[in-house]
């Protein structure tokens, strides 16, 4: 599993801003971050170092923050890559609440999921998926 911060902001100029720049006064160094909007907040997906150190100070400056087990697979990047991952969790029954996905070069692509239960990277590495660590995250 990799720690991800997650950070709920109100959908207004300037909150996403000001979070990031929170983390950066502090040191934190983020390695990927998505945004997810509805028209009242956004859900930001961030990976950083020290993800729960980075919630804490987060949640003491007043937002909602909060550390997210997630799975992270490294997949070919091509067609069908997601969709096979996708099909082998829909028939082992995992139930994947969210993902994103970005590419990692010409070849591959990191799909982050986040999967209803305990044994699900372990299912995953038993089928042949190459489950990503925390370190080759940062790293990527």
């Amino acid at each position: 599993m990799i720690s991800q911060l997650t950070v709920f902001l109100a959908n207004e100029r300037g909150r996403l801003a000001a979070a990031c720049r929170t983390l950066a006064d502090a040191g934190f160094n983020m390695h990927s971050l998505v945004l997810a909007d509805t028209a009242d907040f956004g859900v930001v997906r961030i990976f950083c170092d020290r993800p729960d150190e980075a919630a804490s100070l987060l949640v003491d400056a007043g937002y909602r923050a909060a550390v997210t087990p997630v799975i992270a697979v490294r997949v070919p990047n091509e067609p069908g890559g997601l969709a096979r991952l996708l099909e082998f969790c829909d028939e082992a029954g995992m139930n994947v609440e969210y993902g994103y996905c970005y590419s990692v070069g010409e070849d591959g692509a990191i799909d982050v999921l986040k999967i209803e239960g305990t044994d699900a990277e372990e299912r995953l590495a038993a089928a042949g998926f190459a489950v990503v660590r925390a370190e080759e995250i940062y790293a990527a």
